[in-house]
């Protein structure tokens, strides 16, 4: 009793309550464990079923709002996505259990009305009976209706006909009664309220039941607490389905970039390999073209130094051949002499 009234007085007055109001308050971390997760995370199941049969009883953490607003504040991070998973488990295990719960009421109900309907000897009898009753009141408001528009052999043949339906309901009265089997229990079993199991907190309900406590039923504690914790379970995985459905368009728009990318890449790498080889190619071009320069520079000097040679060695032949013509004649000069 203690530690709940101290919890009380730290959610109501603050942690700091028995503090000097000069002294610097402590930093509040969201992360301590005084802290309930639950709470955090959306709420605590604990305060949803107070004085209910599905009490869990007090809480035994801390719940601060200043903590809780630190925590919506706080990134993503592994103890953040820790307290998800406990408060996701815990709630998911109180569904579950429900569900069983509801379960077990259906099939109760099934056996109930099994037993009900075998321990009736006269079904048949009683849906004549019931057949009866209904064709004996329409034939009656016929009669009323016929009356009222001054219509009286209608409304006296609708009156003969309802006449003897009532007698032939009366010889099947008879009839059950001579059986040893009593109308009126029978009426009341056929007329015996229905019941059914509601599929969200598990309580039995009456088909049919007044307004009233239909609605004390929908706003009571149990129904309103198990609606929430399915509606917080509802959130969180569709928050996570939506999570991974934008992680997984994430990863596929960083895939098709990726692919771009690399497809820009080796565009680019073949470019530059076309480049290089275009490079290769302009040089070796280039590198003939000097080389075949060359080599007919080289061949038209040759053929310029072998004629120039030929033309030497004419020019020294006719020189030659000069001087001994002259030597000849200077010879034949001589001898003349």
């Amino acid at each position: 009793m203690v530690d709940v009234a101290r919890q009380l007085l730290d959610e109501l007055m603050g942690r700091n309550r028995n503090l000097d109001p000069t002294a610097s308050a402590k930093e509040v971390s969201w992360a301590d464990e005084e802290f309930c997760p639950y709470f955090l995370v959306k709420f605590c199941p604990h305060d949803l079923f107070v004085n209910t049969r599905a009490d869990l009883g007090q809480c035994t953490k801390l719940h601060d709002d200043e903590a809780k607003r630190l925590y919506d504040e706080a990134k993503p991070c592994r103890k953040k996505t820790q307290y998800e998973e406990d408060f996701l488990r815990f709630c998911t295990n109180m569904i579950n259990e429900v569900d069983r719960k509801i379960a077990k009421g259906k099939q109760r109900l099934l056996l109930m009305n099994s037993k009900t309907d075998g321990g009736r000897s006269v079904p048949k009898q009683q849906e004549h009976l019931n057949a009866l009753t209904e064709k004996i009141n329409k034939l009656v408001h016929e009669a009323e209706e016929a009356g009222t528009r001054g219509d009286v052999e209608q409304a006296q043949g609708l009156m003969e006909q309802c006449d003897k339906l009532k007698e032939e309901k009366d010889a099947l009265v008879k009839q059950h009664e001579s059986n040893g089997w009593s109308v009126t229990a029978e009426i009341a079993a056929s007329q015996e309220k229905q019941m059914e199991v509601c599929e969200v907190c598990g309580a039995f309900l009456i088909v049919g039941d007044a307004q009233q406590r239909i609605d004390d039923h929908l706003t009571g504690k149990q129904h309103l607490g198990y609606s929430k914790l399915r509606k917080a379970v509802d959130e969180m995985y569709e928050a996570r389905r939506k999570n991974t459905i934008n992680l997984e368009e994430r990863r596929s728009r960083d895939d098709d970039r990726r692919r771009r990318d690399n497809t820009k890449r080796e565009e680019r790498k073949s470019r530059e390999r076309d480049e290089r080889h275009n490079s290769k190619r302009d040089d070796r071009d280039r590198n003939r073209y000097r080389r075949d320069y060359r080599d007919h520079k080289e061949r038209n000097d040759r053929h310029d130094n072998n004629r120039q040679r030929d033309r030497n060695h004419r020019r020294d032949r006719n020189e030659r051949n000069e001087r001994e013509r002259v030597r000849d004649r200077d010879r034949s000069r001589s001898r003349s002499y």
